[in-house]
């Protein structure tokens, strides 16, 4: 059995290989122009779309592992470029659906025979997704949706996983060492991401656990789970049916608000996030729907996460701090979260996000767009990088899903107001100001101290200088080897200075193949004294996060 599936693996992962060898060539070479040697090629917007379509393509033809793969992908601008995630952001968990007999067997291996254990039961399925298929049917008169898993899904997934943990440390070679650990950690959260949505108890387990959370609020409805007829490969719940989020002309038609509908929806993602803990990770409009009452109900759960209490913290302060347009308060939680290293240059980061909350915001505070901010931010993500945990690449990729769902329903909703208007309702912001109160407090304590300390040091320091006895040691930061280069430079200048010499002496001396061979030396060594100002490795001013090159951006 074991062989088995490693040949089956070796066999997926020649084609694997195939389907990405174009796509791994074209970035060696933008590395190498003729992959072993030469210049860095510039890749603009226009070449980097051209390429993400043909790995949309590619990933849509390997299958469901790797529409899987492609899906989290698109939450992670700290290993893509924004033309990817922007062209991966569409990519449907759509799939033809699984023959009627084969998924048959699968619920009666783990329910039990179909005509016995449901009234009726429609075998044209609802909808076909990579993991999974929906059917209609009921039990005791009531109306369900039965979610079956793949049949023989497990196998290829494994498969899947072993191929790409293959090429792991090939795709290593074709990526800087800046997104080599955000690369490595997406492995090691995929495999674990994709066994936990395959596993329809654990998807059973949060959908009960989200309801739960919204017990008591009529503006939603969550189904309801029938334990007695679902297992890790089948799930059973309640079926609601309702208009689709995105069909506004519908929701028109039957007098429903659509600006309540938005701020609903927006709220309870605020509540999911910051104060439950647990939210449903795949807002897009097939998973939302509107009863003719007004309220959004909630579809499939296999992706959902978790936000932990540090996290849920930071995530508040992050949001005080964007309406408060507090640039260093922005900066300090996402160094604290472990998003941002503590090692960036602030001054360029503070740019960026000036510069971002800039040009998305109008002439009020509360007038601009999170996704605009989040959207150019993530360009800064990956040209800086930032590094992503798992969860807030969700809680990410959540925000910009929702206030895109948001905005289809009212074009004037304002994501920014009604975040404000949460955190101030629960009383998040009165203790961010009751916090900084503390903070001053108990910096002007310190300062008192300071003053109390410093003149004696101050006085010791100026006895020391006094008798000549201060000493001073300081040492040079030179991560990017400036020094090592500019003394390599040096040496070839100085050895081609030589050789040049030799070249004229020798040939004045009358010795011609001496002097060929002094003059060939004198040749590569130019080379050499070339190509370290224009490899690669040469010294050059790193580009800076501008407002220039931000609507640059834009307009491209």
């Amino acid at each position: 059995m074991r062989t088995l599936a490693l040949l089956r693996a070796y066999r997926r992962f020649f084609v694997v290989a195939w389907h990405f060898l174009p796509l791994l060539v074209a970035y060696a070479r933008d590395r190498r122009r003729w992959l072993l040697f030469g210049r860095p090629r510039r890749v603009g917007p226009t070449t980097q779309r051209r390429r993400a379509e043909v790995l949309l393509e590619s990933l849509l033809t390997l299958g469901p592992t790797f529409i899987k793969l492609g899906q989290l992908l698109s939450t992670r601008p700290d290993i893509l470029p924004p033309a990817y995630i922007e062209v991966l952001s569409a990519l449907q968990d759509e799939v033809p659906p699984a023959d009627w007999e084969d998924a048959r067997v699968v619920i009666e291996e783990d329910i039990g025979p179909v005509e016995t254990v449901f009234d009726e039961f429609d075998t044209d399925s609802i909808s076909g997704a990579s993991l999974g298929q929906v059917y209609v049917a009921s039990v005791d008169g009531e109306a369900v949706a039965v979610k079956i898993r793949r049949p023989d899904i497990e196998a290829l997934v494994e498969s899947d996983l072993r191929v790409i943990r293959w090429s792991l440390p090939i795709l290593m070679r074709f990526v800087g060492e800046s997104r080599s650990f955000s690369l490595e950690n997406l492995a090691d959260e995929f495999a674990k991401t994709i066994r936990e949505e395959m596993d329809y108890s654990r998807e059973a387990a949060m959908l009960k656990e989200i309801k739960s959370n919204f017990a008591d609020d009529d503006r939603f409805v969550i189904p309801t789970v029938f334990d007695e007829y679902s297992s890790k490969r089948v799930l059973t719940m309640e079926y609601v049916g309702g208009t689709k989020i995105n069909r506004v002309d519908e929701l028109d038609e039957r007098g429903i608000d659509r600006g309540q509908v938005a701020e609903n929806l927006q709220r309870s993602y605020l509540q999911m996030i910051i104060d439950d803990g647990v939210f449903h990770a795949d807002p897009h409009p097939g998973n939302l729907a509107v009863t003719d009452a007004g309220q959004i109900i909630f579809y499939d759960f296999g992706m959902s996460g978790r936000v932990d209490s540090f996290v849920q913290g930071k995530i508040v302060e992050f949001y005080i701090a964007v309406a408060n347009q507090d640039t260093d308060a922005i900066l300090d939680t996402l160094i604290e979260i472990g998003t941002l290293s503590p090692e960036t240059d602030r001054a360029v980061m503070a740019d960026a996000v000036e510069l971002a909350i800039a040009d998305a915001r109008g002439e009020d505070i509360e007038d601009y767009r999170v996704q605009q901010i989040i959207g150019q931010i993530e360009d800064s993500i990956y040209e800086f990088p930032f590094r992503l945990p798992k969860n807030l690449a969700l809680v990410l990729r959540v925000a910009t899903v929702v206030e895109g769902v948001c905005v289809t329903l009212d074009q004037d909703f304002d994501f920014i107001e009604t975040a404000t208007e949460y955190l101030t309702e629960q009383g998040y912001r009165e203790e961010s100001i009751q916090r900084v109160i503390e903070e001053s407090a108990g910096q002007f304590r310190d300062a008192g101290r300071s003053m109390v300390r410093v003149p004696p040091k101050l006085e010791r320091t100026l006895d020391r200088l006094e008798r000549d006895d201060q000493f001073v040691r300081i040492g040079v930061e030179d991560s990017d080897r400036v020094f090592a280069k500019l003394a390599k430079r040096l040496i070839y200048g100085m050895l081609l200075t030589m050789s040049t010499f030799a070249t004229g002496v020798l040939y004045a001396l009358n010795a011609p193949e001496a002097s060929i061979i002094a003059a060939v030396g004198s040749a590569f060594l130019l080379f050499l004294l070339f190509r370290s100002f224009r490899g690669p490795r040469a010294i050059r001013a790193k580009p800076q996060f501008t407002r220039q090159n931000l609507r640059e951006r834009q307009e491209e």
